[in-house]
Order: C-alpha cells, then structure tokens, then sequence
C-alpha cells in the first residue's frame, strides 16, 4: 500500500497474496474503527467522534511513508504521474456518489435546497468544499440532520485533497533544498527524514498554535479551514519519520495498542468536543490512533493488532472510503424524506446497511476496475483523460441544472407585480379577491439570499471605535437628514429594513445600523450570553453619545413551543436612558417562530395544506405582550404587523404569491417590501411624524 490514499481511502486489495510486503493490516483496520466511529455518531449520536482526525492523521502517515521511501532508494518522485494517479482513483467513486445525491436531491429535497447543493457539487468536484462551508459558517454538529447538506461531509475530502497537493511540494522541496541544508556545518550530517522532521515540526507547532486560537474565537469556520487542520497531517508525518526508531517491548505494544483504542472510542464519549475542534482536544484521538500505530504488529495474541488485522476488519478497512461517501447522504436523505429528525435504533441500522452495500458495490464495480484498469498506467496523458471524464460526467448534469434553474428563475422575476401582491392581498379591499395564478416568488435561487441589509460602513459622525459595534452601517439621503434613526438588536430588526429603508429614503432619513445576530437588545440579561449583553451595552452607549431622534427595536420575543411570545428581557430598562435623554423609541411586534421551515412545507406539500399554515393561536400571544409597555416609558411608541402576516386565524407560508419566511423565522425581503404601505402608514400613525 502507498500513502497516496486519502482518509477515508480508496479501497486497498482485497486480503490476500498481492498486498505489497509495505501493507500494515492493523493500519486497515484501524481505518475501518475510525470509519465505524464516524458513522455510528452521526448517526445515533449526532456528535463529533474524532474518527475524521485519525483519517488525516492515517492518511499523512502513509503518503510520507511512500515518499520517504522514494527518497531514501533514489528513486524520482514524479510528482504528476503521483497526483494524475492518486486523483484517477479518488475521483471516481465520489463523482458516483455526487451523481447519487443529486437524483436524491430532486426526488426529495425542497427546491429552495436545490442551487445550494448544486453549488457544493462543484465544490466537492475541485476540493474547495471546506472553504464553501467555512464561509456559510455550517453547524456541522446539528441535531437535524435532514437540514444538513448531503454533500457536508466532502469537507474532510477537500482539505485531505489540498494537502495531497502540498505534501509532495514539501517532500520535493525539502530533497531539493537538502544539499545546500549539508553546506552549514551544523547540519553537515543531515539526512533527508532529519530535515522532514525540522519541516514538519514547524508545521505541527505553527498549526496546532493557530488551530487553538481560531477554535476559541471562531470555531465554525476553523472547524473547516485547512489551515487549521494542517498539524494533524504533520503530526502523521512526524509518526511515519519517527517510526523506525520506536521499538517498544511486545507488552508495551499491547499495552499501547489497547490504550489507544480505548482512547480512540471514549474520545467523543467522554468529552464535549462538538465546540472544541480542531484544537488541542483533537490532540486525544490522534495521539491514540499514532499509539496504536506505534503498536503495530505485537506478535502477542492478546494484541489489539490481531482484531484490526483480522479479515473482517480489513475488509471494511478496504471499503472505508466509499462507506464514509456514502453514508452522510443516505442519513440526510433519510432523514428528509421522512420528515424525521433523528433515527431510532432500527431506522439507524437500515441506514447503515444501506451504506455499506453501496459501498461494496462501488468498490467492486467502480473503484476496483478503475484501478485495474491496464491502459490508463501506459502513458500520463491517458490518466488525465480519465480524470477529464469523470469530472466531465458530473459538471455536465450540474452545469444544465444550474442553467434550467437560473432560466425559471428569471421567469419567475418577471411577472408582472400584480401578480404578487405579497402582504397586500391581507388589506381589507382585497380581502375576498383570490389570488391570481402565478409563480410563487422569490424564486428558489433567491429565496436564500433574500435579506435586507445596508452595505456602506459607518463613517463622519456616525463612526465609532468601538470594535465592538464594527459591524455598525448607514445609509445616508442625498440632501441635508431630516431625521436620524438607529435600528438596534438581531436579524429579527433586520428584517424591517426592506419597509423601513424605502421609506427612509423617500422622505430624508438618515438610517444607521447596530445589529448582531440572536442578540435582542434590552438591558443586561442572564438570558444573553455575555457577548450579546456586551454589544447591547455598546449599542446603547453610542445612541446615547450620537443623540439620534429615534431607535427602532424590536419589542417583543418569539418562540418555538408555549408560550408563543413574550416581552424581550429588560426591554423596558434598555429603552429607559433613550427616552430620558429625549430620544423616540419604535418598538415592532416580532413575528412568529416555527419548528420547521416554512418555504420547504410549502414546496413539499403545497401552500395550502395544513401544516404549513400553522394556527394564530400557537404563533402568537392575545393580547401582545406590547399592551405591557404602554404608557410605561414615554416616547415609546408601539407597531404591530401582525395582521400583515397572519390572518384569517393561521399564519401562512406563502400570502399573496409571495413566500412570507425564508427559513423557519425570518421574513423575506421580498415580503416585506410588499408590507411598506402599510408599514409606512403605521409608523407615522403611531409616532405622529410627518
């Protein structure tokens, strides 16, 4: 076996004579225990198990094995014929299982889902998946996993990709640099594994040091951010250097083989590691994989190497990279189509038998004559072609799709407004006219995307250093403000920019934002967490040194389950020093939370069925928790939009041939632009401006 496979690998020969004298079999099986651990807990825990770093981890191990190898017998590294071989082998299978979840995809999956996963495919055809998702910020460790994308999973591919085009850059450079390294008296007598190990241990130190740093302030996007993933790679490398003077005992072999598969199985058991990797806690796992590792072959029956050398195990070692493809979209595929949030024992099992029978099958019927394929070896050019074809065989379904797509969604923009009247079919002169036929907008490309926001950072006199508040934007009128307002609190106040920045902008507003995401201004809360309670004090300390005429807030609080709403926690304590220094405050009703996203309900079922339009009564509170405010704090004045997006008794998913959500609790900018008469109406009703 080469260290060219990448972790879950391609499989290896099936067990028998034609392994290479450098197969490790408890390697193997090693892989086929880290590949168990992945499936069982995404599947029945719905946790991290560690598994995904022994992959890197192996994976690093043998490919500095190989070229260590080459280096060390004269042989050149032929760095393209590596990757031209090493990617002809990965490709395959993964372009299969890509070609899988798209059919999927179409018979299951919303289509509001349908240009985020066509998307991905691209990316998980050139290794760039990681960086796709670091940039969404995924929450890889989600319980529902039926809302997870199907191709999540290829992160780990991608990063392991990128680091098989770096790794044989730094062995090749380091061979290369070698002689010059032997000109220094110091180093006179270095050896080409010596210099590695120099290399890699300032890999190691460097990345496990940025790792640690970004896991503690931006552990979303660090989880998949290859830079922070690049000390598990070195660490495999630095084991595969120090392997040969690492000699201990056969009970010390025992004793380490079974320490570190305990370790390896306990690891996500015992500790809380859903928000602590990549960083050192990622250290446990490896560091009990290289253990087991440095255990190798014990020659004692009572070694862990003769359970991860035996058949079985080597076997599903040999299928471990086409059952970790396969087995995340058959759990979010699952999971979709039955509208379950997690599998129970039995449904978990059947998806896992599923997973390996399909992995078999794509080993013996895609993998294994790929790679005994005879005339693909004869010239490089050949194994390019095989490359080409493969890709070729994804991007063109995804390239079609994507243009089908991006054609009806431009039919879709098109209609005439009339024919989606949003939030003004619910005024009482359209009350009894039926809305017309029409496509449902925004389309599904858009619907995503469909926020309000403001672009231009604050600057002149509404600049702030606080870093804090260095989210803080404006948007300012072309003649002399008439008026200033801050918009204050989360993505819920957001939202009302779509009605509030027209209406600003047609009458001389100056609008400024302060907006951080699930932090509801009010006073100090043991509710918050203590970021948000830190950038509410921040807000409140600008809009008092900047002095607006006005703040718009977000007054009330949605939930979930019962009680459906209630007053946003030291709401009236926040507001307070606002009035005292004669500044107006808006306070707007939220709007209802769901338990499910609103847009797929009604792409899946229509807008008409039940489940989609959820009751009055179990969406919000009678009367308004705002009714507790009045007359408390002066200068408050109170909005509720309610009646524009629930009516009739129930809160619809789609009114007026608009979609109101764009998620499970978020208006779209769409729909509330379709409020802005109303809105309009209202804010001058309730503040007496002009």
């Amino acid at each position: 076996m080469t260290g060219t496979r990448t972790a879950p690998q391609p499989a290896g020969q099936a067990p028998g004579r034609d392994r290479k004298p450098t197969f490790r079999p408890e390697v193997q099986g090693l892989r086929a225990l880290a590949v168990l651990m992945v499936v069982a807990y995404h599947v029945w825990l719905g946790r991290v198990s560690g598994g995904v770093d022994v992959f890197l981890l192996i994976s690093a191990f043998l490919l500095t094995l190989s070229f260590v190898r080459k280096a060390e017998s004269g042989q050149p590294f032929r760095l393209m014929a590596h990757w031209l071989h090493l990617f002809k082998r990965l490709l395959p299978a993964a372009v299969v299982v890509i070609l899988g979840v798209l059919a999927g995809t179409w018979l299951i999956l919303p289509q509001s889902r349908w240009p985020q996963i066509l998307d991905q495919a691209w990316a998980s055809l050139l290794y760039s998946q990681n960086w796709v998702l670091a940039d969404a910020a995924v929450d890889y460790y989600a319980q529902d996993h039926a809302g997870a994308s199907p191709l999540q999973h290829f992160w780990s591919l991608s990063i392991q990709g990128q680091v098989f085009i770096l790794w044989p850059l730094i062995f090749a450079a380091t061979a290369a640099i070698l002689p010059a390294a032997r000109r220094i008296p110091l180093l006179r007598r270095m050896a080409y594994r010596g210099l590695l190990a120099v290399v890699f241990g300032v890999v190691f130190a460097a990345s496990l040091a940025y790792s640690i740093d970004q896991t503690a302030t931006n552990q979303a996007y660090a989880y998949f951010d290859t830079g922070a993933r690049l000390w598990e790679f070195a660490l495999g490398s630095l084991l595969a250097l120090a392997l040969p003077y690492l000699r201990p005992g056969r009970a010390l072999r025992v004793v380490l083989g079974w320490a570190g598969l305990a370790g390896m199985v306990s690891c996500g058991l015992l500790l809380t590691v859903d928000r602590s990797f990549p960083g050192f806690v990622a250290l446990w796992p490896t560091l009990a994989a290289a253990a087991i590792i440095v255990a190798g072959q014990s020659g004692s029956r009572f070694g862990v190497d003769r359970l991860l050398s035996s058949r079985p195990a080597v076997a599903l070692g040999d299928n471990s990279y086409a059952l970790y493809l396969w087995h995340w979209p058959l759990l979010v595929l699952a999971l979709a189509a039955t509208g379950v949030e997690a599998p129970n024992l039995k449904q978990g099992l059947g998806i896992v038998a599923a997973a390996v029978v399909l992995a078999f099958l794509t080993t013996r019927f895609v993998e294994k004559p790929l790679r005994d394929w005879h005339w693909p070896k004869l010239r490089a050019w050949r194994t390019a072609v095989v490359i080409v074809a493969c890709g070729a065989l994804l991007a063109g379904p995804v390239a079609v799709w994507q243009t089908s797509l991006t054609a009806e969604e431009s039919a879709t923009a098109a209609q005439p407004r009339e024919l989606t009247p949003g939030a003004l079919a619910l005024t009482p002169e359209n009350e009894n006219v039926p809305a017309p036929r029409a496509r449902t907008i925004p389309g599904p490309t858009a619907l995503d995307n469909d926020w309000a926001g403001i672009d231009s950072p604050c600057t002149g006199s509404n600049a702030t250093d606080d870093p804090i508040l260095e989210g803080c934007r404006q948007e300012l009128p072309e003649e002399p403000a008439t008026k200033r307002i801050v918009v204050l609190g989360d993505s819920h106040a957001q939202q009302y920019l779509a009605a509030l920045a027209p209406v600003a902008a047609a009458r001389g507003w100056e609008l400024v934002t302060l907006l951080m995401p699930a932090c509801r201004f009010g006073a100090e809360s043991e509710t918050r967490n203590a970021e948000c309670n830190a950038y509410n004090r921040a807000s409140s300390a600008y809009v008092l040194e900047h002095r607006p005429d006005a703040v718009f807030t977000v007054a009330s609080l949605t939930h979930e389950d019962a009680p459906f709403e209630t007053e946003v926690p030291g709401y009236l304590a926040g507001v307070a020093p606002f009035a005292e220094a004669g500044i107006e405050i808006v306070g707007i009703r939220d709007n209802p939370r769901f338990t499910f996203n609103m847009p797929e309900c009604a792409q899946r079922n229509g807008a008409d069925a039940p489940e989609c339009n959820p009751s009055l009564a179990e969406s919000l509170v009678e009367p308004s928790p705002l009714e507790n405010y009045r007359g408390k704090v002066p200068g408050l004045h109170l909005m509720d939009m309610s009646d524009f997006i629930c009516a009739r008794g129930v809160c619809p998913a789609v009114v007026g041939n608009v979609y109101v959500y764009k998620d499970d609790n978020h208006l779209t900018r769409t729909y509330v632009e379709t409020m802005i008469p109303m809105f309009e109406q209202r804010l001058l009703a309730a503040t007496g401006w002009s």
